[in-house]
């Protein structure tokens, strides 16, 4: 599949080009970008910005799939602009920040037979897919209580600086929640019946007052199970992505209960009767998203992450954010 990038303006776009480079499923293309400071950034890490304008990509009829890395405020014009022009989108989390960008990406694919993703990565780690696996076998019983933690480093003057301009970065919860609240979907198959509560705010950003870096909400998912959740920009700089307890999970049930870090290599849970834990069987991962996204494109039926699954995480996690921002 022949790809094009646009928007080099997040680190995780880098991830996805260097995955593409080195999957053989896959032909870079070029890239886009327009701001000189990006530009020279990405061309350091070897990607070769031959696009001068995106209307020169959309017109580039040897383009089959384009991912997407602008800001966050811009991708959602950019996935129409793609699914416009005859091309399958494949996004850096978020995919856009309003349900109206949402509704019309979705009508496009589904009218023109393209295909959407997001790079969704928690599906595609072991620790979740063994968590995922437990849950269906039904030892834990029936899932009653979730909690989860996406708590990030600030790090104020290293991230993009256009996160803090208005309209650009969308809320915390469209940023940080929605890998939590896509692994939902993906542990319990369901999604979000009401949002009881949500709430964002500014503590850590202290010389950005605008810019909301607190988040914390509560929900009720369609099978009955509450969750709380707290997605903030709270964890110190300095420990920052080594914190032992970054993004972190509790699950608990009527037969029993299991809690984790995502950095955990050796994960417990309890069953209901036993008074010492078992050890989580944790498999190696044959695909990771852009192999998935591939095999998706071209009609195979077991794939991780579908483009509807890639709707109704993206469309839970925006009313989150419009609840809060009310």
């Amino acid at each position: 599949m022949k790809i094009a990038f646009a928007g080099l303006r997040h680190g995780h776009i880098f991830a996805l080009y260097e995955m593409a480079k080195n999957n053989p499923l896959y032909e870079i293309v070029g890239a886009f970008e327009d701001h000189p400071d990006y530009i020279a950034a990405a061309e350091k890490q070897g990607v070769n910005v031959c696009y001068k304008t995106l209307d020169e990509l959309m017109a580039d009829k040897s383009v089959e799939a384009v991912a997407i890395g602008s800001c966050f405020g811009d991708r959602g014009g950019v996935a129409i602009e793609s699914l416009k022009a005859g091309k399958h989108v494949i996004c850096d989390k978020p995919l856009c920040t309003t349900l109206d960008e949402l509704y019309e990406i979705k009508s496009l694919a589904e009218k023109s037979g393209l295909f959407v993703s997001c790079m969704y990565t928690m599906r595609f780690e072991g620790n979740m897919v063994a968590v995922r696996d437990l849950i269906k076998s039904g030892e834990l019983g029936e899932i009653v209580n979730v909690y989860f933690g996406g708590q990030h480093p600030l790090q104020y003057g290293r991230r993009p600086s256009w996160y803090y301009e208005d309209g650009k970065h969308g809320g915390v919860f469209n940023d940080i929640a929605i890998h939590g609240i896509d692994l939902l979907s993906f542990w319990f198959g369901g999604s979000i019946d009401k949002i009881e509560a949500a709430r964002s705010w500014n503590k850590y950003a202290e010389n950005e007052p605008n810019f909301k870096d607190c988040g914390q909400c509560m929900l009720t998912l369609n099978n009955g199970a509450g969750v709380v959740a707290d997605v903030s920009y709270a964890i110190p700089d300095g420990v920052e992505f080594g914190l032992p307890y970054y993004w972190q999970f509790y699950v608990w049930g009527t037969k029993g209960s299991i809690a984790f870090a995502v950095n955990d290599k050796n994960i417990k849970y309890y069953v209901k009767g036993e008074s010492e834990p078992r050890t989580l069987e944790i498999k190696p991962i044959k695909d990771d998203y852009l192999t998935d996204f591939y095999n998706y494109v071209n009609g195979k039926a077991d794939v991780a992450l579908t483009m509807a699954e890639v709707f109704n995480s993206t469309e839970n996690t925006l009313k989150i954010q419009v609840f809060a921002d009310k």
